[in-house]
């Protein structure tokens, strides 16, 4: 009588590239709610994306609530 046996072995790591990827996405996240004041839009558009919606930038005004409830002062 021969005795086999199987072996399953199953992976449930996370990917290094996929949580690099997330990571990138969450610091850009991070600096578009807290800190971004026309900087994205002024790499398309040039200066005059700071002059936009009261001089601070489409994304401040986007995410003006989102930053104060998230502690970042911004006026």
């Amino acid at each position: 009588m021969v005795n086999t046996s199987q072996i399953t072995k199953t992976q449930h790591a996370v990917p290094i590239i996929a949580a690099a990827v997330l990571l990138a996405i969450f610091g850009m996240g991070y600096f578009v709610v807290g800190f971004d004041q026309g900087q994205i839009f002024s790499m398309f558009e040039g200066q005059s994306a700071y002059a936009q919606m009261n001089g601070v930038g489409y994304l401040h005004e986007y995410t003006h609530d989102m930053r104060h409830a998230s502690g970042f002062p911004c006026h």
